[in-house]
């Protein structure tokens, strides 16, 4: 598979604009410090996933059906694309996956089965159940279509905020990190310490199977970085960045005491290495990339 261009991006943000929102910004200050927050968990479906589940099945022939695996967003933003573009749709989640996300899932309208202990587990029963004539497996991350439109988040930055100077992502696959990159400025990629797949592959020089034990893994749990998203981010001016689930939470507690802004704990990791101070930038974006999931401040 080809890794997309920044070209491939501008032409997705054409392809999903009558599908998704085009969320806001929030400028802040933090600690006295300026910080630009992307309000991404706004997006319909909640999540930033339903921007590459468009644009992976509209740059194509629409299928007579589509299937995926997901810990659970991106099966959300799956289930909602199709809805939209009138396709049935069936997603693979583990047994792991919050119950919140799975109960979105089917009143998105989707066929809701779960399978395994890890995303990796359901992914793998969900290619054995896509072979049938006319439909679509649709990748959570390792789709070069998937990325380029998950990188529509960024062009929305860059356009609205043109003086920021860095962008922070959370990382589980790697498909927002990488989509992110192409925008080319310094982009950092935060993983939690115990779900941290980029981090790994970054040291080893290719995806490598990492372990995964962590607050955040319904979100960002995939046990390997996609072979599309390392092919950028290999090349790309990336930083890794590791929190503790401490800091995640803490970081998610305090975006809501101070903003009133809820959001699941995979998006605050990229706010909780702003907070530590492990990123750069004078007008650094936070992306705030999801909010499924069920908790009470």
């Amino acid at each position: 598979m080809t890794a997309p261009t920044w070209e491939d991006v501008c032409e997705a943000v054409a392809a999903v604009r009558p599908f998704v929102r085009r969320t806001p910004l929030l400028r802040v200050e933090v600690d006295g410090r300026p910080l630009v927050l992307k309000l991404e968990h706004l997006q319909r479906s909640g999540s930033f996933k339903l921007r590459g589940a468009v644009n992976a099945l509209v740059s194509r022939p629409l299928p007579e059906r589509v299937l995926t695996a997901s810990g659970g967003n991106h099966g959300l933003g799956v289930a909602t694309a199709a809805s939209l573009l009138d396709l049935p749709a069936t997603v693979y989640v583990p047994e792991s996956a919050p119950q919140a996300k799975a109960a979105r899932i089917e009143a998105a309208g989707a066929k809701l089965i779960r399978h395994g202990a890890t995303y990796a587990e359901a992914a793998a029963k969900a290619l054995e159940a896509a072979t049938e004539p006319g439909t679509r497996y649709l990748h959570a991350y390792d789709d070069p279509a998937v990325v380029a439109g998950q990188g529509t988040v960024a062009a929305e930055i860059v356009e609205d905020a043109p003086d920021v100077d860095a962008i922070l992502v959370a990382v589980g696959g790697g498909g927002l990190v990488a989509g992110t990159s192409l925008a080319g400025l310094p982009t950092f990629a935060v993983e939690p310490e115990r779900c941290r797949a980029l981090n790994a592959a970054l040291a080893a020089g290719e995806p490598v199977d990492v372990e995964i034990d962590s607050v955040a893994a319904s979100a960002l749990g995939a046990t390997r970085t996609g072979s599309v998203p390392f092919e950028i981010l290999r090349s790309s001016r990336v930083t890794s960045v590791l929190v503790s689930d401490a800091e995640l939470l803490a970081a998610r507690d305090r975006l809501w005491e101070e903003f009133r802004l809820a959001v699941e704990p995979a998006a605050a990791v990229p706010f909780a290495a702003w907070l530590a101070g492990r990123t750069e930038g004078d007008l650094p974006c936070v992306i705030l990339c999801g909010a499924n999931s069920e908790w009470t401040p």
